[in-house]
């Protein structure tokens, strides 16, 4: 959501099944929506049985009045402005392409994600360390969270990105790589 699919419609609307009587989609506000939690859509009666007997639903609070209200606006924006997802992934392709360029290894993206490839856990923490050190924040994957060996930085694409602030990036990570 606010990456894929036309405007940002996200994955369903991008596979041509958004709206479909039989399609049970999830959500999260927490990423390209600069919020937090999460939605589960589809038909009323999936929602009320998730109501009722997930667990997760059920020793779960509602979203707070301010999370909920950043994601509307989000969505607002991005209907206003749907060039946004399409500027999004130019800048994830353009990281990927400078960070490998830089001799990284960085996965290619399919949305606005972008992982480098870190040495070891302990080697991806210290690294996302340093490189928040230089004034860059990145995020920092590994075990448990990814399966062993493939720790990483994770880097998200934003739209609002300039090249002078990608190309900064790309330097602070080629800097402190381990």
């Amino acid at each position: 959501l606010g990456v894929l699919g036309d405007g940002g419609r996200g994955a369903p609307h991008a596979a041509g099944i958004a709206g479909a009587d039989d399609v049970v989609v999830t959500v999260t506000l927490s990423k390209s929506l600069g919020s937090q939690g999460g939605a589960v859509l589809g038909p009323v009666r999936v929602i009320g049985h998730l109501v009722n007997a997930a667990r997760t639903f059920i020793f779960d609070t509602g979203l707070a009045p301010a999370a909920a209200g950043a994601a509307l606006a989000a969505l607002r924006l991005l209907r206003r402005e749907p060039g946004r997802a399409a500027r999004a992934h130019e800048v994830a392709r353009e990281l990927h392409a400078r960070l490998t360029a830089a001799g990284l290894e960085a996965v290619r993206p399919d949305a606005a994600v972008v992982s480098v490839r870190a040495p070891s856990p302990e080697q991806a923490v210290r690294w996302a360390a340093d490189c928040r050190t230089a004034g860059l924040s990145v995020g920092c994957f590994r075990p448990p969270s990814v399966p062993d060996g493939i720790s990483r930085l994770r880097l998200t694409a934003r739209a609002d990105l300039s090249g002078p602030e990608i190309e900064r990036a790309v330097r602070v990570i080629g800097e402190t790589r381990p």
